[in-house]
């Protein structure tokens, strides 16, 4: 009862600021009404290379009204080959890029709901493992293809393969069903929904919205309360929730590149533990 009437406070004030509602659980989980989305951004990709052998693709995304963009990442190993977090279109300039780089040999996608362009992932590159969390295999299912492999909670200690470079974390204590990555050379965590870090500027750079609205946008940020609250509204288990935040913490890591929002360039793990402090 107590997280009915908070979801209330949270959500209510969103829903009066915002053109749209905000949320549709549905829409997230199949996808639907993202292809539309897709088209409209082909030449809105902002790609950088954030930190050596570390390559990010940043575009518009809005959640019912809300921009908080979106992003995948692209890590050069050591072979020469790809690792990538693919949470955007498979757009030609991403392609393009991604040619230049190497051969892509993991695609991964970080939570439940970042899953929307992995088939076109996979079909561009049938040679890559395709990895996402276990629940995504139910969708898959209905649409006629499957992962190649799943981050489950029953063996956090899985190893897929690029583990000599980049860790990982499956919070199996999470409602999202999120996955942190963490790239050793670089000192640097991934996440999807992990944490939100608005306003999108560089999501939006070469859009013409703007990815500011008054109040929501100064919310969803590291430390704040509805970043916390939204952390405990999402969690299934405390015991597992604390025990994976943890696990990030001990990472050595000073920058966080979340799939919504603008790069955490440097204070990152501190800002981490802040936020999760219900957990330490």
């Amino acid at each position: 009862m107590l997280r009915c009437y908070h979801i209330l406070l949270i959500f209510l004030p969103l829903t009066l600021l915002c053109p749209r509602p905000i949320f549709s659980l549905p829409d997230l989980f199949t996808g639907r009404r993202i292809d539309s989305m897709a088209a409209s951004i082909q030449s809105d990709v902002v790609i950088r290379e954030a930190v050596k052998d570390v390559w990010t693709f940043s575009c518009p995304f809005d959640l019912k009204g809300v921009p908080i963009g979106a992003r995948s990442t692209a890590i050069k190993l050591t072979d020469g080959s790809l690792w990538v977090l693919a949470s955007t279109p498979l757009t030609q300039d991403t392609k393009s890029k991604l040619a230049e780089l190497g051969d892509v040999r993991y695609i991964v996608s970080p939570a439940r709901y970042h899953h929307f362009y992995l088939k076109e992932f996979k079909d561009e590159y049938p040679n890559a493992k395709l990895i996402g969390v276990k629940d995504l295999n139910d969708v898959k299912r209905l649409e006629g293809w499957q992962l190649d492999e799943v981050f489950d909670g029953s063996n956090p200690d899985e190893q897929y393969g690029f583990e000599s470079e980049i860790g990982h974390c499956y919070f199996s204590g999470s409602k999202m069903h999120d996955v942190a990555f963490y790239h050793k050379a670089s000192k640097t965590v991934f996440g999807g929904d992990l944490l939100f870090n608005l306003p999108c500027n560089e999501q939006y750079l070469k859009s013409d919205i703007s990815p500011h609205i008054p109040i929501i946008t100064s919310m969803l940020q590291p430390e704040t309360l509805f970043c916390r609250l939204f952390i405990w509204l999402t969690e299934g288990d405390y015991r597992a929730m604390a025990r994976d935040a943890r696990r990030v913490a001990d990472w050595d890591f000073d920058r966080f590149i979340p799939c919504h929002g603008d790069v955490i360039e440097s204070g990152a793990k501190q800002l981490w533990k802040s936020t999760y402090r219900r957990y330490f």
